[in-house]
This record gives structure tokens, sequence and C-alpha cells, in this order.
């Protein structure tokens, strides 16, 4: 990135970021982001979640949709992401809406999992009070005994949602707390402004 001149269309930089993360970085999840959501009310929420999925359309995760951040990205529509590769000094955000992966493509993710992973998202009550630990395993058990000898299908409350490209900020450390900054935005008629910020 040449923060100088940066170009005009900022996905192939965020995808170059990306590979270079997984090469360079030497964090075991470097598609982790803080994913923040924010309840009807106003109160906002974040937590970590894993990238699965990216290109012009949008950033793609998965999750519970019954779990609180599905239901406050089902409630407002917006989210907001934040990826920290602190060892190579940078910093992505991406905000944008919040829209539902197809049925067809979370299904083909879901497949790709572990068979222990999708008993686990069946037996998770996500975000709601849980008694005890043996409680979790004894229904992680329930689901072994249901889907015996079978294929575990994706439960219709699991699904991805991707956070489209409205507005991008790319962050690279520098000396004195002289950091560079450049934001994207991306107008009505798909093209994108951009421009320094201070630090």
């Amino acid at each position: 990135m040449d923060f100088d001149h940066p170009p005009l269309d900022p996905v192939p930089v965020c995808e170059q970021w990306f590979a270079e993360a997984w090469e360079r970085s030497g964090l075991p999840n470097p598609n982790a982001m803080m994913l923040a959501t924010v309840s009807p009310s106003g109160a906002p929420s974040a937590r970590t979640v894993l990238l699965k999925g990216f290109d012009a359309r949008g950033a793609v995760f998965y999750t519970n949709s019954e779990s609180r951040k599905g239901g406050e990205l089902l409630a407002t529509g917006r989210a907001a992401l934040l990826f920290h590769w602190d060892a190579m000094g940078r910093q992505l955000r991406i905000e944008g809406a919040v829209s539902r992966v197809s049925d067809e493509e979370s299904d083909a993710y879901f497949a790709s999992r572990r068979r222990e992973s999708r008993l686990g998202a069946w037996a998770s009550q996500q975000s709601r009070p849980c008694g005890s630990r043996s409680e979790l395993e004894s229904a992680y058990r329930d689901q072994e005994v249901r889907f015996e000898g079978e294929d575990v299908s994706r439960p219709p409350h699991w699904f991805g949602f991707r956070v489209a490209l409205e507005h991008l900020e790319f962050w690279r450390d520098g000396d004195a707390r002289l950091h560079d900054r450049v934001v994207y935005d991306r107008g009505d008629n798909g093209d994108w402004s951009v421009q320094r910020l201070w630090p």
C-alpha cells in the first residue's frame, strides 16, 4: 500500500494484506477479527470471530443466528470489523451493512467443518445461560446419538453473515506514533472515495 498514492480500488489491497498476514504474521489465527455490533437500544458489544470468506461483496463469517451477535445483526443490519496484526504493524477496519449469505454457501461451509464442530453447532444454545459443563457435554452426547450413522446437517439457525465493504480504513504503524491512515468510502454508485487521515 502506497499511503501517499493509494489505489482507486481497496479490495486487492485487502486481499494482499490477508495473504501476507497468513504468510508473515506468525499468528495462529491471522483471520481473527473483532466483530462489533449494537443492540436495538444502542448498547455496543464486541467479540472475536474468524473471517471465512472475502471478495468485493464483503467479509463473511458464520455463527448461530440465535446468539447475542446474531440477534443484533438481524435487528440492526450493521456491523464493524477490526483486524489487528501487531507483529506486522497493520490494522484494517471494515464497516457496512450486513446480509445473510445464501443457504448454498452456508451448507458448503458447514459441510467442510469437522463432524465434532457440526455436532457442537446443534448442541449449543449459544449465548443463553448454561447450568454447568456437564449440561453442555450432555447436550453434545444427545446430538451424537441423534446423528449416529448419519451426516450432520446444518441447523437452520446457523448460517453466514456478510459485512458489506462500505467504509474501509488501512492503518500502518509509524515512528513517534506518526501512523499512516487511509480511508475508503463507497458511494451509492459503487465508486470509491479515498483520503488520508491524521493519525
